[in-house]
C-alpha cells in the first residue's frame, strides 16, 4: 500500500536532506570564522541541482527505452529536479534584488 503524499512533507525532506548535505560542506569548508563563503554555498547548491537533472534524465531515458525504470520514479526524479532549480532560482533572484537595492542607496 501507497501512502499518500503530502507536498509539504516531500518538500520539507528534500530540504533537510540538502540543508545536511550543505552542512557537512560548510563544516569541512569553514574558516576561522566558522561560516562557509556564501559563494561556496551557492556553487555547491548549482552542483547538487546539476546532479538531480542528470538523475531524472537517467530516469526519464530508462522510462523511455523500458529498461525498468518505473513511471513514478521517473516523475519523482523529475519533480525533485524541478524543485531545487527552483529553489536554486529564488536563491538567485533574491541575491539580485538584495544587489541592486545596495547599489541604489544613496550614502
Amino acid at each position: 500500500m501507497i501512502p499518500a503524499l503530502n507536498p509539504m512533507q516531500a518538500a520539507t525532506q528534500a530540504y533537510s536532506a540538502l540543508s545536511g548535505a550543505q552542512a557537512e560542506t560548510a563544516a569541512i569548508s569553514t574558516g576561522a570564522s566558522g561560516s562557509a563563503p556564501f559563494s561556496d554555498l551557492l556553487t555547491d547548491a548549482v552542483r547538487q541541482v546539476n546532479q538531480l537533472e542528470e538523475q531524472a534524465h537517467a530516469t526519464m531515458s530508462g522510462l523511455m527505452t523500458g529498461s525498468g525504470v518505473d513511471v513514478h520514479q521517473a516523475m519523482i526524479a523529475s519533480e525533485k529536479a524541478s524543485m531545487a532549480f527552483e529553489l536554486v532560482l529564488a536563491v538567485r533572484n533574491k541575491a539580485v534584488q538584495a544587489y541592486q537595492q545596495v547599489i541604489g542607496m544613496q550614502f
